[in-house]
């Protein structure tokens, strides 16, 4: 199983746990809240979206991990194309993250 496999069936997992927040305002939510430890962003996002999440992330110093397409993202917590997913566990957040998770920061 490839590690872009890994990722997605770990988030698909903690769709059904109950710990993941999705669409662009579930996700701004729970980064400003506190709740969101990682934050997966697709490759394809455009560059507005990168910027916003970056930014956002870097802010409230929550890791940023950039992997997947929008359509793999949504298929894998059962939804149509997202851009952004906020995973609200820690552990799911080291499970998901391990290793991958580049710091955040502003070009």
């Amino acid at each position: 199983m490839t590690m872009e496999a890994k990722l997605l069936s770990h988030l698909g997992l903690c769709m059904r746990a109950g710990k993941l927040a999705t669409g662009e305002e579930g996700v701004m939510n729970a980064i400003r809240s506190g709740e969101a430890k990682l934050v997966v962003l697709a490759l394809d996002a455009s560059a507005n979206a990168r910027k916003k999440y970056r930014d956002k992330c870097a802010s409230y110093r929550v890791a940023l991990l950039e992997a997947s397409t929008r359509g793999e993202l949504g298929a894998c917590v059962g939804k149509l194309e997202r851009v952004a997913l906020a995973v609200c566990d820690d552990g799911f957040a080291r499970l998901i993250g391990k290793g991958q998770a580049k710091p955040t920061e502003v070009k």
